[in-house]
This record gives C-alpha cells, structure tokens and sequence, in this order.
C-alpha cells in the first residue's frame, strides 16, 4: 500500500471511493474494517490538507493580480 503522502490528489480520492464501494457492498470482512477505515480517515485528512493550501495559494496568486 502507497503511503498516503505519496499519493497526489486525485489518487487518494480514487482510494476512498474504492474503500467506500467495498464498505457499501458488505465485501470487507470485520477483521479488515477498521484498517480501511484508518486509510480512509488518513486519505480524508490528507485530501483535505491539499484543498486548504491549494485554496490558501490560489487567493495569494490571485490577490497579487489586485
């Protein structure tokens, strides 16, 4: 499994939707359920990260352009 902070964005998006499709359809035993929902919290976190300091860079660039 990739470290989280290896994967770009789009990449931990992907992972989660894989994890959530296999959480809805019952495929994940209970022994590996809380390891998934670990990445999951993991993958949230780091997504979020990324959309705060892109947010963060984009009102920088575009307040430079005022």
């Amino acid at each position: 499994m990739t470290p989280v902070s290896e994967l770009t964005y789009e990449q931990a998006a992907a992972e989660l939707d894989s994890i959530l499709a296999s959480i809805q359809d019952q495929s994940v035993g209970i022994d590996r359920l809380t390891e998934l929902t670990r990445r999951a919290a993991a993958l949230i976190a780091a997504c979020q990260e990324r959309l705060t300091a892109t947010e963060t860079e984009l009102r920088e660039i575009l307040d430079s352009l005022q």
